[in-house]
């Protein structure tokens, strides 16, 4: 279910009930999606924190109330109790502006409050931002709404995060716990079939790239602006395990040649040999999902590689990885059916900031503009990606090495 509110909601009576309804709907459905992600965890499942890039799940569903409390229910809300005082500086995660916090490495560490105080501050929080929702006066009601969106696209990045840190924590585990049995990752082979030929030919010429102003989007989307395009070949389907698997038995996991020097480097201190998750036994390969540890299927897109692993697999191909302005003149021209819903695509393109571009003022503007360095784009969105998250010109950014997200990768060509 997309989480938008329609055009024709925002376009009702002056007296603007319907819009009211609309967002209070909107905002509902989020938190409760938050919630239904949560329910198979055990309250020692939420706590635990299995390395610093990963969150606690008790911590993202706190996070993302503070942020609503934070940026909505104390600015515009009058007479707004604060739930409890320390959670700002237990649950702020890098907004400077909003105040100090505590240090992301040891989230794992809040013990307390405990779920079912989480959850009591969840409920705070939800009823206070529906009923500024609805007696909000108009003059105010568009500033209200616009914060009221923000956050329920930042509460739907979070929802993506509770599985992937869930699944980074359920590796570590020698039970290999199952989240979800019935948990499969989406195979676009079906969609494949009907389109030939296998890449996808992109002309030469000026492209416009970034949001084109309807809907929402996040400010790093922005400015639309032209790039100059070369002629291109982008594959239509993902790299598969079968395509890792032949990568693996040709040594690319032990030939220095292939690897970018820091990505050598992360191979030989990781002990890097098969994608994240993967475990051998017996010649036979099987890799941790949230259905539990199964066998890997050859056919199945690959999954839980970083960055360094993507580049060295396109230099071993003899081809490369797309830069996200030929990702995106692709998928608008719909010619990659499988761009959404199964794994995030590594581009070679660096994380940096439009033609243009200008951080929000405030803390809100810390959301996107100061990480703007050292990371690349990932285009798409993946099997955890929440519905009506997804969009074209969404910009996902990572560091190389990251691999607990579900990245993958499609490779391009470039004719002589």
């Amino acid at each position: 279910m997309s989480l938008s509110v329609s055009r024709a909601a925002r376009e009702q009576r002056p007296d603007g009930d319907a819009l009211r309804s609309a967002w209070r709907d909107a905002f509902r459905a989020a938190r409760a999606e938050t919630e239904r992600r949560a329910a198979p965890l055990s309250p020692e499942d939420q706590v635990v924190q299995s390395m610093p890039d990963a969150s606690p799940t008790k911590w993202h569903r706190a996070h993302t109330t503070w942020f609503f409390e934070q940026f909505l229910l104390v600015p515009h809300l009058a007479g707004y109790r604060v739930f409890d005082e320390r959670f700002a500086y237990l649950f702020n995660s890098y907004y400077v502006a909003a105040g100090p916090r505590h240090a992301r490495p040891k989230r794992g560490m809040i013990t307390r409050p405990s779920v079912a105080e989480v959850a009591d501050y969840r409920a705070h929080v939800d009823g206070a931002v529906a009923r500024l929702i609805e007696t909000a006066a108009e003059p105010e009601l568009a500033t209200v709404t616009g914060i009221v969106e923000i956050g329920i696209n930042h509460e739907q990045q979070h929802q993506e995060l509770m599985l992937t840190d869930i699944l980074h924590a359920f590796a570590q585990n020698p039970s290999a716990p199952v989240y979800d049995p019935g948990w499969t990752l989406q195979d676009a082979r079906d969609g494949l079939a009907v389109v030939r030929p296998e890449n996808f030919e992109l002309s030469r010429g000026i492209q416009w790239i970034g949001h084109e102003g309807e809907g929402f989007a996040f400010d790093n989307e922005s400015p639309r602006h032209e790039v100059l395009l070369q002629r291109a070949a982008i594959a239509r389907r993902l790299v598969t395990n079968r395509d890792w698997l032949a990568f693996m038995a040709d040594g690319g996991y032990a030939t220095p040649s292939l690897w970018l020097s820091d990505g050598w480097a992360t191979v030989q201190s990781e002990g890097w040999r098969a994608p994240g998750y993967w475990q051998e036994s017996g010649g036979q390969w099987s890799a941790m999902t949230l259905a539990g540890l199964k066998p890997v299927d050859p056919d199945a897109p690959v999954c839980h590689v970083s960055y360094y692993e993507a580049d060295a697999f396109a230099r071993w191909a003899g081809r490369h990885l797309p830069s996200e302005a030929e990702w995106e003149a692709a998928a608008r021209a719909e010619a990659l059916p499988d761009a959404f819903g199964i794994v995030w695509q590594w581009t070679r393109s660096a994380y940096a900031p439009y033609p243009g571009y200008r951080a929000a003022p405030g803390a809100l503007g810390e959301y996107n503009g100061k990480f703007m360095i050292n990371q690349m784009v990932l285009r798409g969105s993946s099997c955890a990606t929440p519905a009506g998250h997804s969009r074209i010109s969404y910009r996902n950014f990572f560091y190389p090495p990251s691999r607990w997200q579900f990245t993958g990768l499609r490779l391009v060509d470039y004719p002589a």
